[in-house]
């Protein structure tokens, strides 16, 4: 493709992205100050191989699946953010009190709000946390929670009713064997060796060691059974108020889509190894009116993807500018520490 062709191409992208209007001879005439028959023999070439195509509505033309993916491969630049863009991002950045992995969910909460798309974060998975501290907090004299923490800041916590025979102080004393001996464990293989290297341990100390190992086998089964990684999608119906998604059957397909966890999942996971990657209509699995943006990343070691799902029609150069912006933003944060 020449270099006039390209040009004529993005402005056909872009002006049918902006106006959601099928793209005329005559204004791409004024914006090029050509000849209506110079760009109609372009827009007829364009047409024939593939990369635009007529509308239904107009004597226009849009373009096609395969302008979509010329346009993204090949013309699209990412955009520079608007100081307003920036400000509500960089309060998220900011805010010290976040661990790296709700830096990047609340980040993509706004870029959601940003661009009226539905975003999707997938975090680490079990396998990738490991263990950074077990507690026992004491609520009453039989009520205590326990209290598992990770290296990527998960925090899970689990109540525990003792009966007359247990003694806190034993619970307390496991805990700071676990901590001593199991720390850096990936969290999934915590509770096969708490049962083959702690439970021999407190068996020769203890006197209710069998309660005592029951409660901490307990507060980690959640992560030995749960391998799939953690995700959270925003902006489910934001995408069907774009004017692609009009008729009732197509709205209602698609919300089932987007409530459908392990659909989002299956479409987000990585399925190859490149770093970036546009499924654009069919590819995209959602509807032939839609893609999804997928990014991967791993910031020192801390690994997840974020994904955008939105119209066919979408402004590819914004969300590559906002999700460029954050990745960035968050592992400088990351980086200072």
């Amino acid at each position: 493709m020449d270099e006039r062709s390209r040009k004529i191409l993005k402005a056909i992208v872009e002006h049918y992205v902006k106006t959601v209007k099928p793209v005329g001879s005559k204004s791409l005439c004024k914006k090029f100050k050509l000849s209506s028959a110079t760009i109609r023999n372009e827009m007829a070439e364009l047409e024939k191989l593939g990369y635009i195509e007529k509308s239904h509505i107009s004597s226009g033309r849009t373009p096609s699946k395969l302008g979509y993916e010329y346009y993204v491969e090949n013309l699209m630049e990412p955009e520079k953010l608007t100081g307003t863009d920036v400000l509500k991002l960089q309060t998220i950045v900011n805010n010290k009190s976040l661990v790296l992995s709700d830096t990047i969910s609340k980040c993509m909460e706004i870029i959601s709000e940003l661009t009226n798309y539905a975003s999707v974060v997938l975090g680490s998975s079990a396998q990738e946390n490991y263990l950074q501290q077990v507690n026992i907090i004491p609520i009453d004299d039989f009520k205590i929670v326990a209290l598992v923490c990770t290296n990527r800041g998960i925090v899970e916590n689990k109540k525990f009713n003792l009966d007359e025979n247990t003694n806190i102080k034993e619970l307390i004393k496991t805990s700071e064997i676990i901590n001593k001996l199991l720390v850096g464990t990936p969290i999934n293989e915590v509770s096969s060796r708490l049962e083959y290297e702690i439970k021999p341990i407190i068996s020769k100390q203890l006197q209710d060691y069998e309660t005592v190992y029951n409660i901490f086998y307990n507060a980690f089964s959640d992560f030995a059974s749960d391998t799939k990684r953690e995700m959270q999608v925003v902006g489910k119906t934001k995408i069907l108020e774009q004017p692609e998604y009009s008729d009732a059957t197509t709205i209602k397909r698609i919300a089932c889509k987007l409530e459908d966890e392990e659909f989002i999942r299956s479409v987000v996971e990585d399925k190859d190894s490149e770093e970036i990657k546009v499924y654009i209509g069919e590819d995209s699995e959602v509807d032939e009116n839609t893609t999804v943006i997928r990014r991967k990343y791993n910031i020192n070691g801390e690994k997840g993807t974020i994904a955008i799902i939105g119209p066919k029609r979408m402004e590819y150069g914004k969300v590559f500018g906002l999700l460029n912006y954050v990745l960035d933003e968050v592992k400088k944060k990351d980086d200072t520490k």
